[in-house]
Formats: structure tokens, C-alpha cells, sequence
């Protein structure tokens, strides 16, 4: 039970719409190279190489090693998987909610590359031998994910969490039914006061109590609890993509030395769509007095969230390649931060059902929507190679990303840029850097044929959690393979795959809210594990002229 004293609880500041996170701009920020088959198949690791055009985004002096044009696309195939099960908080393993095992598969088709450039060959047999031109479009993010999760709880609720958290922000009830509520109060309360899912009690205007839970009055202080089991329900469905659309120039001098800059535009769309759901087991177990003596009972609760963002953004990069010899290859790259507008809508909704349908209750928000700067950070890549005559090709590149100078930004002389400061500090507290290793082997059979592998692991930017505290770094890792063709005229074809290994993520659907007095967790919100892994699959064709 929760015990609620009957004096006022310290209120929040109150927001009237969501607000931009510290995870919102690593979401904007990180990178997943996804470029042609050939790359991709190798790991990624052509900082030193080039020659293919997914590597341009990787250093843009890799498209002067060619010293003919070409035109490349690449369709691809990606397969993300979801498994979701609650996590015990005992530690003999006992499971109070979303006990069930649930596996989500979700399939999607894209053309992470396709790209032409043309070579100027001047003739000379030194100095500047070849210049490169071309436009190229390589995908750098994608997201493709349904998650699924469902359990019985007969401790706590969405509801309950809901009403503590608006007692605690010390919100009303006349004000959140208002008409303009939306305009004063954290939407979210609003949708569930004017659905029914929270409500007042006992004649407080600050005290709130979840649809599904029953109050009992023992003099000092109230006791609330769940009125007794749900079938609990979350879904969350995420789609989207980045990509860079690259206008290069690359420089061959002497077959020593090659240099190239990029323009890179980004241009990224993403949507987030989360609900929430619990349905009583027995609604008799739920019975609600009201005030004009009739009794009815909870029968079940849906609370959606929504959130899609559109970007574009600029910056340059600027890469060389040295070949000294000996089949040996360098290469760099340098990338400025990148100046990004990014405009977001989002929406709320709540339902909640009664045994008598008269009384069922629907609130849904307006579309809020914002506009806003963003800074993405500088990152370089360093790679080395080795050429075994026309045999083989080891690589191996390493990128660094420090996400601490992320950055959110106002626009404008007075339109309040400070409005982010202290998201900016918290950004700079939590994130570091992040280091990416990634290597890949090329071997060739037959002058034809090229059997290809690569390895890539990416460390995570995040050093601290939202208390403080230092955690350990996960990582994220990936393998891939692949075949590679070539005819003697000018086609080609590449084919790849490429798993990434799964990664654990933990989350809560809503908050701890039952506590003893001396801030001890009675009662544990639940807790899910998702598990997530992904296959993609590219096939790269393309002509050389």
C-alpha cells in the first residue's frame, strides 16, 4: 500500500509538452555505417582503401584511387528481432509481472547506397594525375524495431504510478480539467485526469488516486492499493533512418598522395510510437463509489504516446590516403559538427472502460511541435592497410566520437538561448567519448571472385547514469561477410551480410511509487528486458566506365 498525508506534496515545475532528452541527442548523434556491399561486408574498414563509393562518407579521399568513374546501387533486406521478459527484483528469481517470454520480428527494404562519379584523367604522369567528382547517398542510421511485452501484476499499476506522480507534482483537479490545460499542465496528466485514469478523492483537489485502486480511510492517513490483478500490456514500434547525401572532390597526385572533401547534407525521419496497457482480471475487484452513491467497476485502461521528427543538417569532411609502398596504405579523416534543424510533432491519448459504458472516459492532447538547432560532434577516423599484390587486402580503422560536445540550440537574438543550458551541462556530465574499432580481409580465389570479412565494435559514449554514478560501458558488436564479382567488361556485384550481435536493454514502463518511511521500495514497478539483435543483407550492383 501507499500512504498518502493529507497536506500538500512538493510541486514541480510544470512543463506543458515533452521536452527534449540527453538521450534525444545521442539518438541524433550516433553513427552505423551502411554504405555499399562491399564495405559493409569488410566491416567498414576503408579509411586507407577507397575506391568504392560507400566509402566516401568514411574519407572522402577514397573516391581519387579509382581512376575511372562508376555508378553504384544497393538495395537491402534488414531483419530485427525483439525478445522481451520482466526482470525479477528478488533474488531468488521470483517474477511478479510480465512473466511471459515474447519474441518480435520486423522486416524492412531500403537502398542504403547509390551514387555516381565521374574521373578527369589530366595526363601527366606526375602531380596531379586524376581529379574525381560526384554525388553519392549513403545511409548512416536506421531503426527498425516492434516490442512486445505482457504479464499479469497484482502489486502495482500504470494508474497508481500516474496519481502519485501528479500528488507529487502538486497538480490540481480544477485545473487540469480546464479547457487550456494543455496549455499550463504536463500533458500527460491532463490525458489521464480527463480520461479517467487519475482522479481525485476525499474532497483534496491535490491528491490523486489511479482508476484501479482502492482507498481505505484509517484516520491520520489514507491507504491506497491495488484494487487487485491486471493483465498488463506495453507495445512500442520504432521506424526511421538517416543518410548522407555527399558532394565530393577527390584528388590523385602522383599515385602517392590522394585528397578529398565532402559536403555532406544530412537528412533524417524518425517516428516512436508507445503504449500502454491493463485490463482488470475481475473488475469486481475494482469497485468505485462515486459521489452520487452509484458504484461501478474498472474494466481497463489505454494510455498512447507518439513522436515523429524530421532533420537536415550540413557539415564537411576532409580525408587524404598515403600509399608509400611495400603494399602499405594510411589514411585520415577529419568531420566538422553538424549544424541540424530539427522539427518534431507528438501526441497523447488515454482511454479508460467501466463496467457501466456510460461513464468511459477518452482525452486526447493537440499535436504539439518545435523547431530548434542541434549540433552534432567533430569525429576522425584513422585506418591502415595491406595489399598483398592482387591476393589480399587486410584493414583495420579506428573512429572517435566525443558525444560530451553534443549540443542543443535557440536560434535567434532573443527567443531564449539559454533555454538548453542546463541540458547542454547534463550532456557534457553524462556522455564521453566513444572509440569504434572496425576491421575487415578481402581475398581473391580467382581474379573474378573476391571472398570477403570484417569485425566491428563501438563503444558506448555514455559514462555515467542519471544519478551520477559512473557505469561500465557497454558495447556493441557486429560481424560480417560477403562475395564479390567482377565481370570483364564493366558490371560488378557485391553481396553482404552482416549480424549485429545482441544487446540487453533494461527499461521501465513507470516509475517506483510505493515506498515505507524511510524511502524504501515496498512494491517494485516492473522492470523489462529487452534483448535485440538485427541481420542485413545488401546486394551491390554497379558499372565502372
Amino acid at each position: 500500500m501507499k500512504k498518502i498525508t493529507l497536506i500538500m506534496a512538493f510541486a514541480f515545475a510544470a512543463l506543458a509538452a515533452d521536452a527534449q532528452t540527453i538521450y534525444d541527442a545521442l539518438l541524433f548523434s550516433e553513427r552505423d555505417y551502411q554504405g555499399s556491399a562491399r564495405t559493409m561486408a569488410m566491416g567498414d574498414a576503408f579509411t586507407a582503401l577507397g575506391g568504392d563509393l560507400g566509402s566516401i562518407n568514411l574519407n572522402p579521399a577514397g573516391s581519387a584511387v579509382a581512376k575511372y568513374a562508376q555508378f553504384s546501387i544497393t538495395p537491402a533486406l534488414t531483419i530485427s528481432s525483439n525478445t522481451t521478459q520482466g526482470v525479477s527484483p528478488y533474488s531468488d528469481g521470483t517474477l511478479p509481472y510480465f512473466e511471459k517470454t515474447y519474441k518480435n520480428t520486423a522486416t524492412s527494404f531500403g537502398i542504403p547506397n547509390i551514387g555516381l562519379t565521374f574521373n578527369w584523367n589530366t595526363n601527366r604522369k606526375s602531380g596531379l594525375k586524376n581529379v574525381t567528382f560526384g554525388f553519392v547517398v549513403n545511409q548512416v542510421n536506421d531503426w527498425h524495431e516492434d516490442v512486445y511485452a505482457a504479464g499479469r501484476n497484482s502489486t502495482t499499476s500504470y494508474m497508481g504510478a500516474m496519481a502519485t506522480e501528479a500528488t507529487d507534482r502538486g497538480l490540481s483537479g480544477t485545473y487540469l480539467n480546464m479547457n487550456d490545460a494543455y496549455d499550463y499542465d504536463p500533458w500527460k496528466y491532463v490525458v489521464g485526469y480527463q480520461s479517467g485514469m487519475i482522479s481525485t478523492f476525499g474532497g483534496y483537489d491535490d491528491q490523486f488516486v489511479g482508476a484501479s485502486e482502492l482507498i481505505f480511510d484509517n484516520g491520520e492517513q489514507t491507504e491506497i492499493a491495488l484494487g487487485g490483478p491486471l493483465d498488463q500490456t506495453y507495445g512500442r514500434r520504432v521506424r526511421g533512418k538517416k543518410s548522407d547525401y555527399v558532394f565530393n572532390l577527390g584528388f590523385n597526385i602522383s599515385d602517392f598522395i590522394y585528397f578529398g572533401a565532402n559536403l555532406g547534407i544530412t537528412a533524417m525521419g524518425y517516428s516512436y510510437d508507445e503504449y500502454f496497457k491493463e485490463v482488470a482480471v475481475d473488475p469486481s475487484d475494482f469497485v468505485i463509489d462515486l459521489d452520487n452513491g452509484e458504484r461501478l467497476y474498472f474494466n481497463s485502461m489505454k494510455y498512447k504516446y507518439s513522436y515523429e521528427m524530421e532533420s537536415s543538417g550540413v557539415y564537411g569532411k576532409f580525408g587524404i590516403i598515403i600509399t608509400p609502398g611495400l603494399g602499405l596504405r594510411f589514411g585520415a579523416a577529419i568531420q566538422t559538427p553538424t549544424a541540424t534543424k530539427i522539427s518534431e510533432e507528438w501526441r497523447m491519448s488515454g482511454e479508460t472502460t467501466y463496467t457501466d459504458k456510460d461513464y468511459n472516459g477518452y482525452a486526447q492532447s493537440p499535436e504539439g511541435e518545435d523547431m530548434y538547432a542541434f549540433s552534432e560532434p567533430w569525429r576522425f577516423n584513422l585506418g591502415a592497410a595491406y595489399t598483398l599484390g592482387k591476393l589480399a587486402v587486410f584493414s583495420v580503422d579506428y573512429e572517435m566520437c566525443d558525444y560530451s560536445a553534443m549540443k542543443f540550440k535557440r536560434n535567434g537574438f532573443d527567443d531564449g538561448r539559454d533555454y538548453f543550458d542546463d541540458l547542454n551541462t547534463d550532456i557534457a556530465k553524462t556522455f564521453g567519448k566513444s572509440h569504434m574499432l572496425r576491421a575487415g580481409v578481402e581475398v581473391k580465389p580467382f581474379d573474378r571472385l573476391a571472398i570477403r570479412a570484417g569485425y566491428g565494435l563501438t563503444t558506448s559514449p555514455e559514462m555515467f547514469d542519471t544519478f551520477g554514478n559512473s557505469i561500465k560501458a557497454p558495447q556493441s558488436q557486429n560481424a560480417s561477410f560477403g562475395l564479390g564479382f567482377i565481370s570483364r567488361k564493366s558490371f560488378f556485384a557485391d553481396l553482404a551480410c552482416r549480424y549485429a550481435f545482441a544487446t540487453d536493454e533494461y527499461f521501465m514502463p513507470y516509475s517506483d511509487y510505493m515506498f515505507d518511511a524511510d524511502g524504501n521500495v515496498t512494491e517494485f514497478a516492473p522492470e523489462i528486458l529487452n534483448r535485440k539483435d538485427a541481420w542485413k543483407v545488401l546486394l551491390t550492383l554497379g558499372w565502372r566506365f
